[in-house]
């Protein structure tokens, strides 16, 4: 048996015992942690996500398409670098290429590195790895960096010292007012809240921004004929004001001029 069938074997024999519910492994303490964390294991496609906090945001089609060519014919030489979420679920760390083109060969599997990692760590892998093969256009370097120095100065602080994720500094980073910023940031710590917790908050806040949507009438416009008009005026004896508003509704005004005139408009009310 070869080097390279007896690491496959060996990557598979891991794979299974990550499937088993009872060595679900969530940091390096526990048991079993040492034989899959740094080793390459082979993982199900569906059991890997993207990372969100991937700076590389342009993939060259024909580029793509020849590492795909370069898949099939030899198989993934270089494994991806994924780091364990839940039971049977990872986020990519480096590796989106190689990743996609997997897919394009129509790979189920594929060798992977498996780490525990917090959000920033995945952040800072994934630049350092991209940097490093020169992936990244200096544009891309520029952008996941810069990004970051729209937060309050507080908040960045609040990231390196580990009071909030990269999550909830991605999710703040939406609102440009900075006083408004370190309202959240203060909530999210005294409260303990989640991302998704953090981006419904910040959701809110640009939702009571936008402007109030017109009511729409509940009724329609409409005019009143002159010789309407006419018969309200004969039959009352008096000249009536008649207006009709924008919603549909209406008033009828009937001038008297004194109180026999009034009784007298009265009786023709009351027939």
């Amino acid at each position: 048996m070869t080097k390279a069938i007896k690491k496959q074997a060996l990557g598979r024999g891991l794979s299974a015992l990550l499937k088993d519910p009872e060595n679900d492994i969530k940091s390096v303490e526990d048991k079993n942690a040492d034989k899959v964390v740094g080793n390459i294991i082979e993982l199900d496609l569906d059991a890997i996500e993207i990372n969100p906090f991937q700076p590389r945001t342009n993939f060259n089609e024909e580029s793509l398409q020849e590492l795909a060519s370069s898949i099939r014919e030899l198989g993934l030489i270089q494994p991806i670098a994924v780091r364990k979420l839940d039971f049977n679920k990872y986020q990519l760390i480096s590796g989106e290429r190689r990743l996609r083109a997997s897919r394009l060969v129509g790979l189920t599997t594929v060798p992977a590195y498996i780490r525990l990692a917090n959000d920033n760590e995945s952040l800072v892998m994934a630049l350092v790895e991209n940097i490093q093969r020169h992936d990244l256009d200096p544009i891309e370097i520029a952008l996941s960096y810069l990004r970051l120095l729209k937060l309050d100065p507080i908040i960045q602080t609040g990231i390196r010292d580990g009071f909030i994720t990269m999550g909830h500094g991605r999710a703040i980073i939406n609102i440009e007012d900075l006083d408004v910023q370190t309202d959240i940031y203060q909530k999210i710590v005294s409260q303990n809240l989640s991302v998704r917790e953090t981006e419904a908050l910040v959701k809110a806040y640009q939702d009571s921004l936008k402007p109030a949507a017109p009511k729409a009438p509940k009724g329609t416009s409409f005019n009143v004929a002159e010789e309407n008009k006419k018969a309200i005026t004969e039959f009352f004896g008096a000249k009536v004001d008649v207006k009709v508003a924008g919603n549909g509704k209406g008033k009828i005004t009937i001038p008297f001029h004194s109180e026999e005139d009034f009784k007298r408009i009265i009786k023709l009310i009351e027939g």
